[in-house]
This record gives C-alpha cells, structure tokens and sequence, in this order.
C-alpha cells in the first residue's frame, strides 16, 4: 500500500525540521534552513517555474517530478518562516466547502 499525499507531506515536514541546525555540508534540507526565509522563498519561486514549464509541456513523469520538488520547496520555506503546518491545514479546514470566489471576497481588503 503505497502512502498519501497527506502521509507523504506530513513525513516531509518531520524529516525537513528534523533537519534544523544539522551539518549543512551534510543536509540540503539543513543548507535552506540555515539560508533563511528568503532563500527558501527564491527556491520555491525557482520550482513553481520548472513545475509550471512541465505541466505547459504535459508531461506526466516531469510533473510529479517538479511537483516534488515545488512541496518540498514549500515545506522548507514554511519551516524557515516559523510557521507551524498545522497552521496551514487550519486554513484549508477553514475553507473547505466555501467556493473560491466567496471565499476570496470575505478577505480583508
């Protein structure tokens, strides 16, 4: 039985800030860590890219590729920011059933 995505992302938040003051020279996850917010930011601007050029491309086995490499990106930069991941599933509990358009408008403008 193969894990997930809910299961994979949870290992991976645990494995990135397990990460946290480790060797860089040993850790890429370590190395973006220690870079800060920003670099992680720069990176997951980086792979948001190479993901969208994929999907453009429609090929599948690139996709789940970038796709990879885009939430590993997204992890790291949320762990550099301070901000817990349950945090983020919160919003997405939050608004779940209410439709895009609706949801956007009830924003603080």
């Amino acid at each position: 039985m193969s894990e997930t995505i809910g299961q994979a992302l949870d290992q991976l938040f645990l494995t990135i800030a397990s990460k946290r003051g480790e060797d860089v020279g040993k850790s890429y996850s370590a190395t973006l860590l220690n870079a800060g917010p920003k670099k992680c930011a720069k990176k997951f601007g980086e792979e948001a890219v190479e993901l969208a050029i994929a999907i453009a491309a429609e090929n599948k086995i690139e996709i789940a590729e970038e796709a990879a490499d885009l939430l590993f990106h997204f992890a790291a930069a949320i762990i550099a920011s301070g901000v817990d991941a349950n945090e983020v599933s919160r919003v997405l509990a939050k608004r779940r059933g209410i439709g895009g358009l609706e949801e956007k408008a009830s924003r603080p403008k």
